[in-house]
């Protein structure tokens, strides 16, 4: 335990083998259960990894995805009164010794949720490989906007602790199974008003081929972010709530829509004709796109105040 806190460990298990026993050789002590699950790993977990008398062995039928394991690792944890969760991978690319600090952010009460942030340390942020680097600075701005947590940064990041109160109030079944997983379980604690917390942390890379491209990222993603973004201004604006932001939206958008198709069709239109265009007409498109965009970038002000902030 800390501070009368019961912590546990869950470790979604896949082809590492070679890292499971170092990952829990590093396991802090106050820890007081680790929960493996294997999720169909082609590799079989080392003998050695039963000797540890923390270990709680789970196992799938079928492969689920990192966010499928975690998520039997969570409902475990729920089931044995746990009162915080750390999500923690196999592949010894997480420095344990952070599991404290997470851990502490939400039993001092600063957070509900806190997790690791690889880009507030500039050195760690040097080492980093380019394209990785460039791949979450981008996905990292476009999940800020899907999720409406602002202030937060580095949503990917696998390494996190939880309160266990908050994760009884998420519904598993809008949390992704696969590589969407953390940023679905960081757009769900936005319905929860649940606090985040970023832990300065460097990364460890190893020599390991990650199964995830970054360069497939932006296609994988960006159809998700879209429906996380539009499913959390609907929810947010317009059914739990209605409040001057949702105004802004109803009037700046399609004011902004409007302007800039009519704009495009004036444009074909009159080039096609070989005449310029009523100065009334340029005008009337110009005024309708800044009148949109202005009444848009006032929602968006709203929408960054309004993000839950930690202590």
């Amino acid at each position: 335990m800390l501070n009368q806190n019961r912590i546990a460990v869950v470790i979604p298990y896949y082809n590492a083998s070679k890292h499971i026993i170092d990952v829990l050789k590093k396991v802090p002590d106050f820890i007081d259960t680790i929960y493996i699950v294997n999720d169909c790993s082609d590799e079989a977990l080392p003998d050695e990894v039963f000797t540890f008398n923390k270990v709680n062995y789970l196992e799938h039928a079928q492969n689920l995805g990192v966010g499928g394991a975690t998520k039997t690792g969570f409902s475990k944890a729920i089931e044995d009164h746990i009162d915080i969760v750390v999500k923690l991978d196999a592949d010894d690319q997480m420095d344990v010794s952070y599991i404290k600090v997470l851990v502490s952010n939400i039993i001092d009460g600063n957070s509900e949720y806190a997790k690791g942030n690889r880009f507030k340390d500039f050195k760690a942020l040097k080492k980093m490989p380019f394209a990785r680097k460039f791949g979450n600075l981008t996905l990292s701005f476009l999940t800020k906007m899907a999720t409406g947590y602002w202030n937060n940064f580095d949503p990917t990041n696998g390494f996190f602790a939880i309160n266990i109160k908050t994760l009884k109030e998420l519904d598993f079944k809008n949390i992704n199974n696969r590589y969407y997983f953390e940023t679905s379980l960081i757009a769900e604690l936005y319905f929860q008003n649940a606090r985040i917390k970023d832990i300065p942390m460097p990364a460890i890379y190893g020599n390991e081929i990650s199964s995830m491209s970054v360069w497939k990222m932006p296609f994988i993603f960006t159809a998700k972010l879209i429906r996380t973004f539009c499913k959390r201004i609907i929810k947010s604006y317009f059914i739990y709530d209605f409040n001057i932001s949702s105004i802004y939206i109803l009037l700046g958008l399609p004011l902004f829509l409007f302007g800039f198709i009519y704009g495009i069709y004036t444009w074909w239109y009159y080039s096609h004709q070989s005449i310029f265009a009523p100065t009334g007409t340029i005008m009337l498109v110009t005024l309708t796109i800044i009148i949109g965009f202005q009444l848009l970038l006032q929602a968006i002000h709203y929408d960054i105040l309004r993000a839950p902030k930690s202590q």
